[in-house]
């Protein structure tokens, strides 16, 4: 069986729709609790896809949150061996960061739901999957692109949302993985940060529950795609 360990920070912000696809890809999935569990003894060298998921921490936060001093360089780690590897949010950021990527506060909040806009490199990634449909975008800090790697996509407030480094590595600045069902742990989890940037909850919970059927097939097909192109092809017989 495969083996998928994924870094959560939060523990509503986990793999949501990306789970149950794993799982029927043969994938046996472990949640680390970056605040609870000991990343310092974490092996993630034998993992065949390691995920870092997002959270209200920065990247480059690492003198106030020791911990993400560890998760870099796990995620150097994953790098350096050229292993499968996909960072969401505050792990996309932390991907930039250990590529040697500027990565800081926007200035304002990207919180709602709305389209990519692909590069020409996104027209030809997993990414193209979600056509025109509106995605989940919660953050405050922003990355550059990382030296080698492609950029794919873009939002008029954000213009990094997601970059590739080969078929191995794919960076996400929004949220692909939410589960529009399970927006009202997002707008509970969040409440303070909501309403100190002064946004409706009921204005995303509206959006979500608009897209709660055509935003979970729309990012399976991305994430599907993605997996098509880490996992090795499967040996035929032998004579």
């Amino acid at each position: 069986m495969k083996t998928a360990i994924a870094i959560r920070h939060l523990h509503f912000e986990d793999l949501g729709t990306l789970e149950p696809l794993l799982e029927a890809r043969g994938y046996a999935v472990r949640y680390v609790d970056a605040t609870a569990d000991g990343l310092h003894t974490l092996d993630v060298s034998s993992a065949d896809l390691l995920v870092v998921l997002g959270g209200p921490i920065g990247a480059f936060d690492d003198e106030t949150y020791p911990l993400i001093a560890r998760e870099l360089a796990l995620v150097r780690e994953r790098l350096e061996n050229q292993r499968p590897l996909l960072g969401i949010c505050l792990g996309a950021q932390l991907i930039a960061r250990a590529l040697g990527a500027r990565v800081d506060a926007m200035g304002v909040k990207e919180i709602g739901f709305a389209p990519l806009t692909l590069t020409q490199e996104g027209e030809a990634s997993p990414l193209v999957a979600l056509g025109d449909v509106p995605v989940m975008h919660w953050h405050g800090d922003q990355f550059d692109i990382p030296p080698g790697a492609l950029r794919l996509a873009g939002t008029d407030v954000c213009p990094n949302q997601a970059f590739a480094i080969g078929r191995h590595v794919l960076g996400l600045q929004c949220h692909l993985e939410a589960d529009p069902l399970q927006i009202e742990r997002w707008l509970v989890g969040h409440a303070c940060e909501l309403a100190q940037a002064g946004i409706d909850p009921r204005a995303l919970r509206t959006q979500a529950y608009a897209l709660q059927t055509r935003l979970p097939l729309a990012t399976q097909a991305v994430f599907t795609r993605w997996l098509d192109g880490i996992e090795p092809e499967p040996r035929g017989e032998q004579p």
